[in-house]
């Protein structure tokens, strides 16, 4: 049986840091790519598309609101929730409940940025960078989610299975 120290207990809380500051990172460029997306939208200025000519196609597409509201705006307060539990999961890196919030609505947030790729693709026939950018960045924060879920288990989960020998 091993006991922890506090010495322990330190590098445990900063390899669990980590992940935390890798999704801080990931929803800050997130909330950048929504608000230029969603400052387009409400100006109605035709956005600047670097790599890919579809930008202005997609957000004027009819798959592009909800209920009259641009979906850069949801995007918007995804990314800006997402950010509320990063920071917070700063702080309480070992909260059960959160851990599992983060990698749920991270979840979300990957599922739904494939499904808007798959319309981009499928019925605009026309591809969005800043959407593109916004779906990796989709990716990758559930990818640090599950990061700082698997670094933050409990020890006698991570033990090789050793309860069940």
């Amino acid at each position: 049986m091993t006991y922890q120290t506090e010495k322990t207990r330190q590098a445990g809380i900063r390899k669990a840091n980590l992940p935390v500051y890798v999704m801080l990172v990931l929803t800050l460029i997130g909330i950048g790519d929504a608000a230029y997306v969603a400052r387009g939208n409400y100006t109605g200025a035709p956005l600047w598309c670097p790599i890919l000519d579809g930008c202005n196609a997609v957000i004027n597409s009819p798959y592009s609101r909800i209920f009259g509201v641009p979906m850069s705006y949801f995007g918007f307060i995804y990314y800006v929730f997402m950010f509320g539990l990063a920071a917070r999961l700063a702080y309480e890196p070992g909260s059960k409940s959160l851990r599992f919030r983060v990698v749920l609505y991270a979840a979300l947030g990957a599922i739904s940025s494939a499904y808007f790729i798959y319309l981009q693709i499928g019925f605009i026939q026309a591809i969005c960078s800043y959407c593109i950018t916004s779906a990796i960045v989709s990716f990758l924060l559930l990818l640090a989610a599950l990061w700082h879920f698997q670094v933050t288990r409990p020890n006698w989960v991570r033990q090789d299975n050793a309860l069940y020998r």
